[in-house]
């Protein structure tokens, strides 16, 4: 669990590392899709659980990403 937890979070450190050119609605999508997969993996969800919690979040993190860059 720990390996996991370790390895979720260098993935997101490199994606959060790689968000130059993108918009603030793209840099939000990226994040909360990150952000909804682990809190469904932590959660102990199946994979559509998660996948699903990923797609929410990255859905949610776009439209507030968006809004907060106007």
């Amino acid at each position: 669990m720990v390996r996991m937890l370790a390895a979720f979070a260098l993935a997101a450190a490199f994606l959060s590392g790689g968000c130059e050119n993108m918009s603030s609605g793209q840099k939000g999508a990226v994040v909360g899709g990150a952000v909804g997969s682990g809190i469904g993996l932590v959660a102990g969800g199946s994979f559509g659980e998660v996948l699903g919690a990923g797609l929410i979040g990255g859905g949610l993190g776009y439209v507030a990403g968006s809004a907060a860059g106007k």
